[in-house]
């Protein structure tokens, strides 16, 4: 069975949802500075995936939840690590990345 378009439309614009939240919060992992970051966007970003979740958990439709529980997570961790006394931001990060 092919994949029609559509649904190649839908698995890459997932994909591309769910990566493009991974470079800002391992900067932030890395450099600890969450400075540029707004929490009011990044509030109304968490927001909107978990609405978006409960949507999909509404329809049953696997593909809304999975992507929209992945971004809902990166996008929880930016806000929470944006929201952080640096001290806990520190002590966050060392244990994602002991290495950073």
């Amino acid at each position: 069975m092919t994949m029609n378009w559509i649904t190649a439309a839908g698995a890459i614009a997932a994909i591309c949802s769910m990566v493009s939240f991974v470079p800002q919060a391992w900067r932030i992992v890395r450099s600890r500075d969450t400075s540029a970051i707004s929490p009011v966007m990044y509030s109304f970003t968490v927001a909107g995936f978990a609405l978006w979740t409960l949507y999909g958990v509404g329809l049953g439709e696997w593909p809304l939840i999975v992507t929209n529980s992945v971004c809902l997570l990166l996008a929880s961790f930016i806000l929470l690590m944006t929201l952080l006394p640096q001290a806990k931001k520190d002590a966050m990060a060392d244990k994602v990345d002991p290495d950073a």
